[in-house]
């Protein structure tokens, strides 16, 4: 299993950026309100594999820009990543979690239990739905 670390937001940039929005300039994965998160590392042998962004506002909590380096992806990462941050936003107080998600990564997302809460959007040409957990 991964180690799982607090790093700085800059240090979720690079994955952000490849594997979210590789064809977007390196800006467009900032997060206006960064400083003001909670952001996570999955590593492997000391290598950063996946990034996470949590932000708490009062009892609702989202997660941003979750992102798994493609070779390491199914291996388990992003789950054991994203139970720490469901459980981190748990500890801040939080009663319940939310994130956009990609159409192609639902599955993951019922997987852990969440439910699709909104009709289709679209951020650019990539289709997303809002999914939420009650925590």
């Amino acid at each position: 299993m991964p180690d799982i670390r607090t790093i700085t937001p800059e240090e979720t940039y690079t994955l952000r950026h490849t594997v979210l929005w590789p064809d977007k300039p390196l800006d467009y994965v900032r997060i206006d309100n960064d400083a003001k998160g909670y952001h996570y590392g999955a590593f492997l042998d000391d290598k950063l594999v996946a990034v996470i962004s949590l932000f708490v506002d009062g009892e609702t909590a989202r997660f941003r820009k979750f992102a798994t380096r493609p070779d390491r992806q199914r291996q388990g990462l992003g789950t054991a990543l994203l139970n720490h941050v469901i459980a981190e936003a748990r500890r801040l107080g939080a009663r319940s979690i939310w994130c956009d998600a990609r159409l192609d990564a639902t599955d993951f997302y019922r997987r852990s239990g969440m439910e699709a809460v909104s009709e289709v959007f679209y951020k650019g040409t990539i289709p997303y739905a809002r999914f939420s957990l009650t925590l």
